[in-house]
């Protein structure tokens, strides 16, 4: 009897634990696997935050529409009419239409036809009406950059920092999933691993009950026995608390249309692959580096807003000009243009001209406002030069981190093979009856101990691995 049950205990002890790396690489065929791919993929097609950080691209294309609108052109029609005692004073019509143009200038046409006893002289127009073509020229400020100009160049350049807002946000979002996601498969491997542990020490204490009840051994293996199933199941009941929240924090980040939330079903389990070593070459962190420089969203933020900075810089210079302007219009009765109205002695005889000057005196707000600005240049590019020594260091330290959890794995996955030996001597010696079962178990113990920090490490290493590639800008979309 204590033969046959040596041999079964020895047996189920190499196929049980023997084979679990093996098992976890197998799910049941009834489980349906979701992968990180997968993962990433439903995040971004109904996430909350992924539909917000679409509309900063939607808002920024409506605040360039709306700047462009400062090009516009722009109608207008105004009638006034005085009639008091019975007598009519003055009836006046005017309409003009504004055209205004990309650089400075501004085209305007106009008609006129005001009629009355009481007119003021400079407003008489001939019966058939008065219409006029011209353009005004600012001379002095506005002529090679206004507001308006600026608006819409700034506008053009909160599209990209909208853009890198969007990536920022994304890439926040799909950090904090990620490490969700390798958290679940962590405690997935522990469920795995202390469930087939449990399942060997349920053996056990059933065949030293049986060869108590023979009177091969003494009852106080039971306890023995017993006790070791109880610590097994507490790690087991530990693993499942932790499976079981990671579940619902994966869970968080699936979300249906209409902002439905979804649930994992119970049979969905985690992609067994993905923490695997992957080393990274000097040259790739180079690379990375290179990328980050130009593509980080922080950074590319910084020098969208220099350029802004920039415009608001070149208007508050061009505030310090004279306003000057000129604006010439061609006049001619009726509403319709007629061919004479092309004629050199036509055009200098049938006109309206206007000059306009004006300029402050001290010019502190427009002096003042140079000054802010140049100010704002500086502190923004102090912050562009911090960040990108942050970036930099950031992207330097999770590849550092990297590398030393690349070098732990190496070192767990040996400490699991002299444990896994240590386990199968141990096993070996119980048979020729040289070991105890307490001892047997203490190796098994080593062996799930090792195998569990074996877990954990290639579980740091996927968020290292995210982290370094989330550091320099972008999420690794597997």
């Amino acid at each position: 009897m204590r033969i046959l049950y040596t041999i079964l205990v020895a047996l189920t002890a190499l196929f049980i634990l023997g084979t679990s790396r093996a098992a976890a690489q197998m799910p049941d065929s009834a489980q349906q696997v979701l992968t990180l791919q997968e993962f990433h993929q439903l995040i971004l097609l109904h996430h909350p935050v992924a539909s917000q950080a679409a509309l900063l691209t939607e808002q920024a294309r409506q605040e360039l529409r709306i700047a462009r609108g400062a090009l516009d052109p722009v109608i207008s029609s105004k009638v006034y009419r005085k009639e008091f005692g019975g007598k009519e004073y003055y009836n006046l019509w005017s309409n003009t239409l504004q055209v205004p143009l990309w650089f400075g200038p501004e085209l305007k046409a106009g008609f006129d036809k005001n009629t009355g006893s009481n007119l003021n002289p400079m407003d008489y127009t001939p019966s058939e009406g008065l219409s006029s073509v011209g353009i005004s020229v600012p001379l002095g400020q506005g002529l090679f950059i206004d507001e308006r100009r600026a608006t819409i160049r700034q506008a053009r350049l909160m599209q990209e920092i909208a853009e890198a807002e969007r990536i920022k946000l994304i890439n926040k979002l799909l950090l904090q999933a990620t490490k969700d996601y390798w958290d679940w498969l962590l405690y997935f491997r522990q469920v795995q691993l202390y469930e087939e542990a449990v399942e060997l020490a349920d053996f056990r204490l059933k065949a030293v009950r049986a060869r108590v009840q023979e009177g091969d051994l003494a009852a106080i293996d039971t306890v023995e026995a017993l006790t070791e199933v109880q610590a097994r199941q507490v790690l087991l009941q530990e693993a499942l608390l932790g499976y079981n929240n990671a579940r619902l924090l994966v869970a968080t980040h699936l979300w249906a249309e209409d902002e439905t939330p979804l649930e994992l079903q119970d049979q969905t389990i985690p992609a067994l692959t993905g923490s695997e070593i992957a080393s990274l070459s000097q040259s790739d962190l180079q690379q990375l580096l290179e990328t980050a420089k130009a593509n980080h969203p922080d950074l590319r933020k910084l020098s969208l807003k220099g350029q802004q900075l920039q415009l608001d810089r070149r208007v508050a210079a061009d505030k310090l000009k004279p306003k000057l302007n000129a604006e010439y219009n061609l006049l001619q009765s009726d509403f319709y243009m007629r061919p004479e109205a092309i004629d050199r002695s036509f055009i200098g005889e049938n006109y309206k001209l206007g000059l306009s000057f004006s300029l402050p005196l001290f010019l502190r707000q427009e002096r003042g406002k140079l000054q802010l600005t140049k100010a704002k240049q500086q502190a923004n590019a102090l912050e562009l030069t911090q960040t990108a020594r942050e970036v930099e260091n950031s992207i330097l330290a999770a590849y550092n981190e990297w590398l030393a959890l690349e070098e732990q794995i190496r070192l767990q996955e040996q400490m699991v093979a002299n444990a896994n030996t240590l386990r199968n001597g141990e096993v070996t010696r119980f048979q020729s009856g040289e070991s105890s079962l307490f001892l047997v178990n203490s190796r098994e113990m080593k062996l799930m101990e090792a195998q569990a920090k074996l877990y954990t490490l290639r579980a740091k290493y996927a968020k290292a691995r995210t982290f370094l590639y989330w550091s320099a800008g972008s999420i690794e979309m597997e």
